[in-house]
């Protein structure tokens, strides 16, 4: 069974509430299936970007889980910026949370 996106956004911003971290919803999406994407803001003018597995027939991922975009170790915040722009205009019921916090934590694998 699938969890609706809404719910799944408000378990993270609790999630990074209780860390310490500010999280923000940027871009609300269908509340049931849009996908999901996580950007973490190092406030050093640098993000990680985390969004849906792609599709694959060898592996059989669990739903939930989100995978890294673009580099793992981070790009710069405009370049994450400019990924979601390409992805809102391809898919506009997606979802984007912002996570501020200095660490880089994404609060994604608790």
């Amino acid at each position: 069974m699938r969890i609706a996106t809404e719910l799944r956004v408000k378990a993270l911003l609790r999630r990074c509430s209780a860390g310490g971290a500010s999280a923000f919803v940027m871009r609300r999406g269908d509340g049931d299936r849009g996908a999901l994407y996580v950007k973490v803001a190092t406030l050093d003018g640098r993000a990680r970007l985390f969004g849906p597995r792609p599709a694959s027939f060898d592996v059989i991922a669990e739903d939930a889980a989100l995978a890294p975009h673009l580099d793992p170790q981070g790009v710069p915040d405009a370049e994450a910026e400019a990924y979601l722009v390409r992805q809102v205009e391809y898919d506009p019921d997606l979802w984007v949370v912002e996570i501020e916090d200095r660490e880089g934590r994404s609060f994604l694998d608790d």
